[in-house]
């Protein structure tokens, strides 16, 4: 396929060079892969190619004739996939790399030019590790948070400036935390805060955990945080809008989630399309991690992958 017919906009890299090993462990990738149905030669978008953990395995059956296309917020992260995807020398298919969201591939991608989308959702783990970045309390950072370095919203504007009443609904909507409204007003008390050492220790002398409660107190504030930082949800409804748009007739489109806020969007996206003969679902109920994976890969845990073809 023409690069004209499948990438719009899109930045090209040339040159090929040895894969690099980063570390990264991508959850269910064989299902990932399977669901793809990757053809060679066929052309294919990961929307979230992260440290390339999933667009190296499908690089590697879409052949020297085949199309791939990668979207990530994360500049860091695009600089690692693209040393691994610049693949060998022979039989390695065109490789384009964007850094964005994942929300303009309907802008970026031509109509009906896809054979297959993946979407492996959240936090990479090279964010996650990262700890300047401050997705993460279990090390002291500054309140950041962002995906995308060049976005002006941060983890810090919400906490120390976000009214008491707005900051409570993001982390009942996005956190889905029933102690919203104790933690927004114990926040906004301690303000300012400037770690996220401080703001994980606020929180969880406000919320007081419960019996049984399995995760950090600060957990679900957190995690609230980075999805309204990030525009995590509303980069999700857009490029579940765009997929039937950019998919070719029996493309596929396959999307990891990893928390249910995520997961009811697919769920409802994908069974809308089923009923107005846009797809064939694929997944009845969300294929989840083995054992063996959960065991090998702790963060897998909580994937639940969906998948459906384009009519």
């Amino acid at each position: 396929m023409a690069d004209e017919d499948f990438g719009r906009n899109a930045p090209k890299w040339g040159g090929r060079g040895n894969r690099e090993e980063a570390g990264h462990v991508p959850v269910l990738l064989k299902e990932a892969i399977d669901f793809l149905a990757i053809r060679r030669g066929g052309a294919f978008i990961d929307a979230t190619v992260g440290l390339a953990g999933h667009s190296y395995e499908i690089a590697k059956r879409l052949g020297e004739p085949g199309h791939l296309i990668g979207f990530d917020k994360d500049a860091a992260a695009l600089e690692i996939a693209r040393k691994r995807l610049a693949g060998p020398d022979k039989d390695w298919p065109a490789v384009e790399l964007v850094h964005g969201s994942f929300a303009e591939i309907g802008e970026r991608v031509a109509p009906r030019s896809a054979d297959g989308l993946l979407a492996d959702l959240g936090v990479s783990s090279l964010q996650f590790d990262d700890a300047a970045r401050g997705f993460s309390f279990q090390a002291d950072a500054p309140l950041d948070m962002r995906m995308d370095q060049r976005s002006e919203r941060t983890a810090d504007q919400v906490v120390n400036r976000m009214d008491e009443s707005d900051l409570a609904d993001v982390i009942y909507e996005f956190g889905e935390e029933r102690r919203s409204r104790r933690i927004a007003r114990a926040i906004v008390r301690a303000r300012p805060l400037h770690t996220t050492a401080e703001l994980a220790r606020v929180v969880a002398a406000a919320a007081r955990p419960m019996k049984f409660e399995r995760i950090h107190p600060a957990t679900r504030t957190f995690q609230a945080i980075r999805i309204f930082v990030n525009r995590e949800l509303e980069d999700l409804e857009a490029l579940l809008a765009s997929a039937p748009q950019v998919l070719k007739p029996g493309g596929r489109l396959v999307v990891i989630s990893f928390h249910s806020l995520e997961d009811r969007r697919v769920k409802d996206a994908l069974r809308a399309g089923a009923q107005r003969g846009v797809y064939r679902l694929l997944t009845k109920k969300p294929v989840t991690a083995t054992e063996d994976e959960v065991d090998r890969n702790p963060r897998s845990r909580s994937a639940k992958l969906r998948a459906a073809e384009r009519l």
